[in-house]
């Protein structure tokens, strides 16, 4: 069962409800949206429009991580993302740093962002968990095989979920150790990192596998490459199969995902949740001792 809630530095965010992380790339190579926000007054009127539409979080990132990608320097990423950063700060939600750098995160904290969502697991730089256990800052630990230059050259394991789930479970333990509070920490399967189409639908049936790590989960299959794949569609046309992909999530004890399409997936999300809710009540009741109406 994932927690009540997950201590990011603006406080505990509960998480009763499914929590959507609104995806704000700032990147001009980005695999669906690259070049659209890199203006900053652009990006933070995005960012306004993704927190009317329902996000409880802003994940903003200045490196594109589709495969293939080259990496940036610290100074470029921050270049391109501290001036949004800044300026978001007058958001009514908590700003989430999609980075792996030790520098970039350190300036995020400073402007006030309140997690790190780290997509290497600490194993590009092991100081974030530092900056997040001394900050009091949120921290994602997300599974990639490799670099997003070269990950899916290599989508072969002997047991996915297995490795996952052990690589996940070695970077809380490199977290905690480095003073993060396990309540900080959420952890994510990373669809599409290092995974074949049908490797990525067998992280979504074996969610409830990750979930027995006794951390919040967060899955981010938005526009991926998988459901193009399965259903034949174009990057413009898989909101249906993003949607699905987060719906499957949930019943499989996902609590948290990002999105490009915060509205939708508001909505989609809000009833499925609805009808778990009420699905658990019924079990509940059902399993309920009987009285004997004796007195």
């Amino acid at each position: 069962m994932s927690p009540p809630g997950w201590r990011i530095r603006a406080g505990i965010l509960p998480l009763d409800r499914p929590i959507l992380l609104g995806v704000l790339n700032v990147t001009p190579d980005s695999f669906s949206d690259g070049g659209r926000h890199l203006e900053p007054g652009a990006a933070v009127d995005h960012a306004w429009r993704l927190v009317e539409e329902g996000a409880d979080l802003i994940d903003v990132g200045g490196e594109s991580s589709r495969p293939g990608a080259a990496p940036v320097t610290a100074r470029e990423e921050w270049r391109r993302i501290g001036p949004v950063v800044e300026r978001a700060s007058e958001l009514p939600v908590p700003l989430s740093i999609d980075t792996t750098k030790h520098e970039v995160a350190a300036l995020a904290l400073e402007a006030g962002a309140a997690v790190l969502n780290d997509i290497s697991a600490l194993q590009f730089d092991p100081r974030l968990a530092d900056l997040a256990a001394d900050s009091g800052a949120g921290l994602i630990l997300m599974h990639m095989r490799g670099e997003p230059r070269t990950m899916q050259e290599d989508v072969a394991y002997d047991d996915l979920m297995g490795e996952v789930k052990a690589d996940l479970a070695a970077a809380v333990a490199t977290a905690t150790a480095r003073g993060c509070g396990r309540d900080q920490l959420v952890v994510d399967p990373g669809i599409g990192f290092g995974k074949s189409p049908r490797g990525n639908v067998a992280l979504l049936a074996r969610l409830p596998e990750l979930a027995t790590l006794g951390l919040p989960v967060l899955v981010g299959p938005s526009r991926k490459s998988f459901i193009g794949q399965l259903l034949g569609v174009p990057v413009e046309e898989r909101l249906e199969g993003t949607l699905a992909a987060c719906v499957a999530a949930l019943d499989r004890g996902a609590r948290l995902f990002r999105v490009h399409d915060v509205a939708p997936a508001r909505r989609a999300l809000d009833l499925a949740e609805a009808v778990r809710r009420e699905g658990a009540g019924r079990l509940s009741a059902a399993s309920a001792p009987v009285g004997t109406g004796q007195g």
